[in-house]
């Protein structure tokens, strides 16, 4: 069961529930994440299912650490962010851009969805290598913190795993 940005993992009760939209109203989270060309996870963040997604993008983006460039200084933050439609707000493109990102934002009504394909599928492959953890499929934790370190666990285990390729 999967969202534009993340992924929803359902769960009886506890911090960031709530009422998920896709399965019958039961309570759920959603994992949301920001990757980088390859698909490696650089920010993760969870939500309750009823939340819009356009409200954790600046939470991520703040979240993501220094980018290690192979000559020069560090750059803070990547050139560019691709989304869906759910991300094209004049305040989330003001956002960015004060950021120094240059969005790349689906404009919603003018653009077909079809054309995110070439950069979504990137996103949908780290969504379901997350899902492959049983952990994260359903929630077990009623504290929002322990599932979030379990999301950030499997994480790092993707970075883990694609090192060692």
């Amino acid at each position: 069961m999967r969202d534009r940005l993340g992924q929803r993992a359902r769960g009886q009760r506890g911090e960031l529930t709530g009422p998920n939209r896709l399965d019958r109203g039961k309570k759920g989270s959603k994992i949301h994440l920001v990757t980088e060309r390859t698909g490696l996870p650089l920010a993760v963040a969870i939500s309750a299912a009823n939340t819009h997604d356009s409200l954790a993008l600046e939470p991520l983006v703040r979240s993501i650490p220094p980018i290690r460039s192979r000559r020069g200084p560090r750059r803070r933050k990547p050139a560019k962010l691709h989304g869906d439609k759910a991300y094209d707000y004049s305040h989330l493109r003001v956002f960015l851009r004060g950021c120094g990102i240059t969005p790349r934002l689906a404009r919603r009504g003018i653009e077909s969805s079809q054309r995110l394909g070439r950069h979504r599928w990137v996103v949908e492959r780290t969504v379901s290598w997350l899902a492959g953890c049983r952990r994260l499929h359903r929630r077990y934790e009623r504290r929002a913190d322990h599932f979030a370190s379990f999301v950030a666990i499997a994480a790092a285990l993707i970075c883990y795993r694609r090192l060692t390729k």
